[in-house]
């Protein structure tokens, strides 16, 4: 590691401490997000099913971590596509509960590693792996209940490059993934994705402009002479359909709300509010083949790419 890395990497575990210590003060007003109406509106609001959450569902990955569970109470005679999560640094998945339940009462069976370190993707993958397992076991709830073929993964900071490596060596197992704050590949260590290594499925990134620190939208050079260090160059360098967008004024642990800041583990500025809406839209087109959900991202047309008071640098490559 250069003299750089080290004296930056000093400077964000001050930053971490910092953020422990101050807390999640601030109170949100839930109208400090204000949904676009249609698509983002109707996957903003809670979806129909009621949500089983089971924190240690089941055990182990590599580490010896648990895995927790978020899924429709009402399993039903369909079988419901699965998303794998990445947890940030430090972070456990209840950190995140009402991201995850709000994905599990669409339809989705969302499960997680307790790990800590998720950056790799190894755990990530495993938890894939373990529930699959269970669908394949009589015994089980879940038994011919998931659909192996519709599997998204979503993952915070760390969990963001976990959940791409993860997919990188899904051998097409996983068929999209949302990165959220993705950081830059100065904060990584061993474990930076490359979003050139995505040979299959789809990419929509999301980041806070408040989080120009860790992942920021632009960077000084042009990514092909100083690498991937900003959103902009992951999402240029990816060949896949792919979608990017920046929620205005938030901040790296705005996702950890619950769903405003009064509960998050890190000071936040709103909360989870923003992260609902089109993530949950974009699982349902790539998942379900939602056509309506898919429609607002299509290229140059979609209304994920008009102007917004939430959103800044929209931009897709869907068809």
């Amino acid at each position: 590691m250069n003299r750089w890395g080290r004296v930056v990497r000093a400077a964000v575990s001050v930053l971490l401490i910092g953020w422990l210590a101050t807390g999640g003060s601030a109170q949100a007003d839930p109208a400090a997000y204000t949904p676009a109406d249609g698509v983002e509106s109707m996957y903003f609001q809670a979806g129909p099913s009621e949500v089983t959450e089971e924190i240690g569902f089941g055990c182990c990955d590599s580490t010896g971590a648990e895995y927790d569970i978020w899924y429709p109470s009402d399993l039903g005679a369909t079988r419901h596509p699965i998303v794998v999560w990445g947890n940030g640094t430090d972070a456990v998945p209840s950190q995140y509960g009402h991201l995850l339940r709000h994905l599990a009462s669409w339809g989705f069976v969302v499960i997680a590693t307790e790990n800590r370190q998720t950056g790799s993707g190894v755990d990530i993958l495993s938890s894939l792996t373990y529930l699959l397992d269970r669908a394949r076991d009589p015994s089980s709830a879940f038994f011919g209940k998931l659909d192996p073929t519709a599997v998204g993964a979503l993952g915070h900071s760390q969990g963001a490059n976990g959940v791409l490596n993860a997919m990188i060596n899904s051998a097409g197992a996983i068929k999209t993934v949302i990165p959220f704050e993705l950081p830059a590949r100065i904060w990584c260590s061993g474990t930076c994705a490359d979003t050139r290594s995505l040979s299959s499925g789809s990419l929509f990134l999301v980041n806070g402009s408040a989080d120009a620190f860790i992942s920021p939208s632009d960077q000084l050079r042009p990514w092909e002479s100083s690498g991937l260090q900003s959103n902009r160059a992951y999402y240029e360098a990816a060949t896949v359909p792919k979608a990017w967008g920046t929620l205005n004024g938030l901040n790296h642990n705005d996702i950890q709300g619950q769903p405003d800041c009064t509960r998050a583990s890190f000071s936040c500025t709103t909360g989870v509010y923003g992260y609902l809406g089109y993530p949950t839209a974009w699982l349902l087109a790539e998942l379900r083949g939602d056509t309506t959900a898919r429609s607002i991202f299509v290229a140059d047309t979609g209304r994920f790419l008009a102007p917004s008071p939430n959103w800044s640098n929209q931009t897709s490559t869907v068809h």
